[in-house]
């Protein structure tokens, strides 16, 4: 199982392996507090491709295809999310306000394509 969560929101039991999908740090957070148990920073969108997307909900279309192109290249790291997932659940940790468009739902959805 997997699903996605504002690292900002309380950490529960029910979240398994929490890993931050982000390629910053998010701001005010302690590692303490955000409880993680990695930070796949390699599996974030591009500096490029954040700053053009902008959490502007109208390029979202565009943001996940190109978004999933970048994935490609991240294989292994993807499959590795997918073992996971399969042995358990997986949280998917983010600090953008907009839970809806944002990265760590295209990278969900692409996780449950690849479940068996």
């Amino acid at each position: 199982m997997i699903r996605t969560k504002r690292v900002y929101d309380p950490p529960s039991p029910e979240d398994g392996r929490r890993i931050l999908v982000d390629r910053f740090w998010p701001r005010g957070l302690t590692k303490e507090s955000a409880r993680l148990d990695d930070w796949e920073r390699e599996l974030a969108p591009s500096d490029e491709l954040r700053r053009w997307f902008a959490h502007d909900p109208s390029r979202f279309a565009r943001f996940r295809a190109r978004y999933r192109m970048e994935l490609l290249r991240h294989r292994e790291l993807l499959a590795d999310l997918v073992i996971s997932a399969e042995r358990g659940p997986v949280t998917l940790l983010f600090a953008a306000k907009d839970r809806r468009y944002c990265n760590a739902t295209v990278l969900k959805e692409l996780v449950e394509e690849n479940l068996r």
